[in-house]
């Protein structure tokens, strides 16, 4: 899964990386600890314009009766996306990319109560572009004003991830984002074969702080490498943690 990310890079920058015509207004503050639930940055095609505006994490499918659904679907596994019903219109027509400067993952050492986590990014440090599925909401009616939310599709993790998670998001490469984002392509089976581990040479991993266990802790400190055996164990953020 992708339970946390960081994302604090500015937006005119972000926007010029992926080609973006049109940014929104609001500007997110510099997170290094962004959790589920808040808005991200998503580079999505509306009106045949790729726009960079924020948008709430966790998908809210157009049925749903109340926005709490969205909870649940903060990530869609690649392997599902044309089954089930809350990804299966948003995999054909609202494909969107969620960029982010790197993510976290937890792994669960032998001999120690907590799970470490990790900070993972590109070796060049590129950004990160996750694929990801976006809807509208309009309310239980669906006669109110549109709610844009988002999901994050994730899949088997390569072999470098393996080491600390059996799962990881999908990054996109440059050459896949205009299809990705077009919405005139339907072409499913195109689609899903974009879905595949990034290659693990693309991605470094550190061990960081279990400061980030706390979504009250935000700062670029987080990402910082301690050693294994100095973690620092913060009892009191631990139940924050994915």
């Amino acid at each position: 899964m992708c339970g946390r990310f960081v994302s604090a890079t500015p937006p005119d920058q972000i926007a010029q990386y992926f080609g973006v015509e049109e940014t929104a207004e609001a500007v997110l503050e510099p997170n290094w600890n962004v959790a589920p639930t808040t808005d991200v940055y998503t580079v999505l095609e509306s009106g045949g314009v790729r726009r960079l505006e924020p948008v709430h994490w966790g998908l809210v499918p157009f049925w749903a009766k109340d926005l709490k659904v969205g909870n649940r679907m903060i990530n869609a596994r690649m392997e599902t996306l044309a089954e089930k019903s809350a990804y299966r219109r948003p995999f054909e027509k609202r494909r969107c990319i969620v960029p982010v400067d790197g993510f976290y993952e937890w792994h669960k050492r032998p001999g120690q109560k907590h799970k470490q986590p990790y900070y993972i990014e590109r070796v060049d440090g590129e950004p990160m572009a996750f694929a990801g599925l976006w809807e509208i909401w309009r309310g239980p009616d669906r006669e109110g004003p549109a709610f844009p939310s988002v999901t994050i599709i994730t899949g088997p993790a390569n072999e470098k991830m393996a080491a600390i998670h059996d799962r990881m998001p999908i990054l996109l490469p440059p050459d896949r984002w205009d299809p990705w984002l077009d919405r005139d392509v339907h072409d499913l089976d195109l689609l899903g074969s974009f879905l595949v581990p990034a290659p693990s040479e693309l991605i470094t991993l550190r061990p960081v702080s279990t400061e980030v266990n706390n979504v009250r802790n935000r700062g670029p400190h987080l990402v910082d490498e301690v050693p294994l055996d100095g973690a620092d164990e913060d009892e009191t953020a631990g139940d924050d943690a994915p």
